[in-house]
């Protein structure tokens, strides 16, 4: 691998003060010092969050260790999706590639190599739309022999492309309703997890601001995959923080084991077992299903709110 060719670093930050962990995670890896960082620290909402975002910049002008070490700072709040795809088009057509970190991750010892080295393996692979170092707890992976697998699914939670798949993405899904309308399709769009249509549903309504549902959306339509460690590279430490804006509950189910061993790679082939599992992972439960419900109708918060009220009575 040649370290004066890496993959710019990029970050996006908003009001956790706990992106510190996530830096100290990247200075682990021997490649940090080789690498460039770009961090993109969105703007305060209101007053109740403004000193949450200065304090992170403070800790932001004093990061060492890179190679080199940008921070954009916003003057108004964009939110998570335009923050992302904003940032990430400028930086991808400046480099050519990129790794995309948000600021609630930790990600191993061997993260930066194992993203680095994917990024050169799978570049001229024309079925592969990215890498992620995130590797959800699947039955039958102790099993499995390879050291990484395919999905149909994309992942937010750390990732890695090139500019030529981030520059085919229709941001306005405008063949979304030859989608809606047509029941095979929803169903083979759903073989990553049958949450995935109802968050391009309610994307397309308005109810959510998500860049990463038509991330996955947009590698379904061309029928590519991400490559997923068998062992994962990352944990995520955002659930249960009180900041977080897509993630305030916590589930074991997401909680993962980082591994620091190096991983091989293999021009390797969708595994129909571990696809099946991989599709009941993320499949809906009931008390989500009911969620999703109340977002399309417009009730979720009245129902949120009822729903705390409930639990907390009955914990008195």
């Amino acid at each position: 691998m040649d370290k004066n060719n890496l993959a710019p670093i990029v970050v996006f930050a908003y009001r956790r003060l706990d992106i510190k962990n996530l830096l100290d995670s990247l200075l682990k890896n021997n490649l940090s010092k080789d690498s460039v960082l770009i961090i993109f620290s969105d703007g305060s909402k209101n007053k109740d969050d403004l000193n949450d975002v200065n304090l992170v910049r403070q800790f932001l002008r004093t990061i060492k260790g890179f190679k080199s070490i940008e921070v954009v700072e916003s003057d108004i709040n964009k939110g998570l999706a335009n923050s992302v795809i904003d940032g990430v088009t400028k930086i991808i057509n400046r480099y050519g590639r990129i790794i995309v970190l948000e600021d609630d991750l930790i990600v191993s010892n061997n993260f930066l190599s194992y993203i680095n080295e994917a990024l050169c393996f799978y570049r001229s692979n024309e079925k592969i739309w990215s890498v992620t170092g995130y590797g959800p707890n699947l039955p039958d992976l102790d099993t499995y022999e390879q050291d990484v697998y395919l999905s149909v699914r994309a992942s937010s939670w750390s990732w890695a492309t090139w500019k030529d798949r981030w520059n085919k993405i229709d941001w306005e899904i405008k063949d979304f309703d030859d989608l809606k309308n047509d029941a095979k399709l929803k169903k083979k769009f759903n073989s990553g997890g049958n949450d995935l249509y109802k968050m391009l549903e309610l994307q397309m309504l308005g109810k959510i601001d998500s860049w990463a549902i038509r991330w996955t959306y947009n590698q379904f339509k061309y029928g590519m995959y991400t490559i997923y460690p068998k062992k994962s590279q990352i944990s995520n430490n955002g659930f249960s923080d009180g900041v977080g804006i897509h993630n305030n509950t916590k589930n074991d189910k997401w909680v993962v084991n980082i591994d620091d061993k190096k991983i091989c790679f293999y021009d390797v082939k969708i595994d129909n077992n571990i696809a099946e599992k991989f599709k009941q992972f993320y499949n809906l439960g009931v008390k989500t299903e009911i969620g999703y419900f109340f977002k399309k109708y417009g009730m979720y918060n009245v129902a949120k709110s009822l729903y705390k009220e409930v639990r907390e009575k009955l914990s008195q």
